[in-house]
C-alpha cells in the first residue's frame, strides 16, 4: 500500500502522481483505440494493399524494361557482327571473282576461240555471287 501512497506512509496519494498516471493511461488507451480502429478500417487497408501492389508492379516493369534493353543491345551487337562478316565475305568473293575474271581474260587473249564460253562462265559466277550476297542480307 505504500507504493499507492506515493511512497509516503499513511499519507494520501500524491495528486500530481495520480494525474500523471491518469494522463499516461489515457495516452495508452488512445493508442490502443487507434490501433484497433486501423485494423478494422477495411478501406484504408485496401488502399495500402493497392499501393503496395502498384509499387511492386512498377518495380517489375522497371526490371523487365532493363532486360529488354539488354536483349536489344545484345541483338544489335550480333547484327553488327553478322553484317561485318557478310561484308568481309562479299569482299573476298569480289576479289576472287576479279582474279578469276583476270585469269579468264588472260586465257581469252591466249586462245580467243572459247571467248563466249569464258564470258558465260564469268557472267554465271558474278550472278551466283550476287545471289549469295542477296540471301545473306
Amino acid at each position: 500500500m505504500s507504493e499507492k501512497n506515493g511512497g509516503q506512509n499513511g499519507a494520501k496519494p500524491d495528486v500530481d502522481a495520480l494525474r500523471a498516471e491518469i494522463k499516461q493511461t489515457r495516452a495508452e488507451l488512445g493508442e490502443t483505440v487507434q490501433a484497433l480502429a486501423a485494423k478494422t478500417d477495411v478501406k484504408a487497408r485496401a488502399k495500402d494493399q493497392v499501393e503496395q501492389t502498384k509499387q511492386r508492379l512498377v518495380a517489375q516493369a522497371v526490371e523487365a524494361t532493363e532486360k529488354v534493353r539488354e536483349a536489344a543491345l545484345t541483338a544489335g551487337d550480333k547484327v553488327r557482327q553478322a553484317a561485318t562478316q557478310a561484308g568481309s565475305s562479299a569482299r573476298v568473293g569480289a576479289v576472287e571473282a576479279g582474279e578469276k575474271a583476270q585469269i579468264a581474260t588472260d586465257q581469252v587473249r591466249r586462245n580467243p576461240v572459247p571467248f563466249g564460253a569464258v564470258l558465260a562462265g564469268v557472267v554465271a559466277l558474278v550472278g551466283m555471287i550476287l545471289i549469295i550476297r542477296g540471301r545473306r542480307r
